[in-house]
């Protein structure tokens, strides 16, 4: 059975690096450039996947997080998925501000401002980073999941925040690409759609491949200290005989 998951875990890393070749050759080659952004407009095949992504995995974390606060629903595997999860998200919220600074200097003409949309996404980087900080702190290990869960489910308030802020508030950054307007007209069409589809599935095998390896690594982890304490209290107790 495990060997069976090693090998299916295998094949999405594969399918994910497959898929980000995919998008980078489409990204810069087959598509052309565009008619106002011209050659800037490639950042768009990666920057609003990456987006999704950090949405994806933060709203895995919190439903593994309300998994683990509810008593009945209560075990470690969803506070290691949380943990995964949110680790990966800040990852790819990271490279979104990254690539969205990367596109604001040449369009905006600065590398940062305080739009409503790249603060708040700012702000949701840091909410996560306070979070994986806090599972750093050292305390019981149960208190830590309770305190972990429930920052969790607090931080997530941010996310739809990141996501309605160009509709609330009509500030510098456009609104998304894939737009359905009132005439329900996609704006983006053909071969660049092609890329921004391949390159949605692409990151999200990435997230599965690196969100599925860490919950494995730390899951392992977690068998091997409570095996090292299980050895440290057998071999205390054979000292206590031995001394008796």
């Amino acid at each position: 059975m495990r060997q069976r998951a090693s090998m299916v875990r295998r094949v999405v890393g594969l399918g994910a690096l497959a898929g980000v070749a995919l998008t980078a050759w489409l990204g810069l080659v087959a598509t052309p450039p565009a008619e106002f952004f011209g050659n800037l407009v490639r950042l768009l095949y990666v920057h609003p996947s990456m987006a999704w992504v950090a949405f994806l995995a933060f709203g895995v974390t919190t439903l593994a997080s309300a998994l683990y606060l509810w008593p009945r629903t209560r075990r470690p595997e969803w506070d290691l998925l949380a943990a995964a999860s949110a680790e990966a998200g800040v990852v790819f919220t990271g490279l979104t501000l990254v690539t969205g600074s990367i596109w604001g200097r040449p369009t905006w003409g600065v590398w940062w401002t305080w739009d409503a949309l790249l603060t708040a996404t700012a702000v949701l980087f840091l909410l996560y980073l306070g979070y994986l900080a806090l599972r750093r702190i050292p305390m019981d290990e149960e208190r830590r999941a309770k305190r972990s869960a429930i920052w969790a489910l607090i931080a997530f308030i941010d996310v739809p925040i990141v996501n309605q802020s160009v509709y609330w508030w009509h500030t510098l950054h456009q609104r998304p690409t894939l737009t359905v307007g009132p005439t329900n007209a996609v704006e983006v069409h053909g071969i660049m759609a092609v890329a921004l589809a391949v390159s949605f599935v692409s990151f999200t095998l990435v997230w599965i491949w690196m969100v599925w390896a860490r919950f494995d690594l730390a899951r392992r982890q977690r068998v091997l200290e409570e095996a090292e304490v299980e050895q440290a209290l057998a071999e205390r107790l054979e000292a206590v005989e031995a001394g008796s």
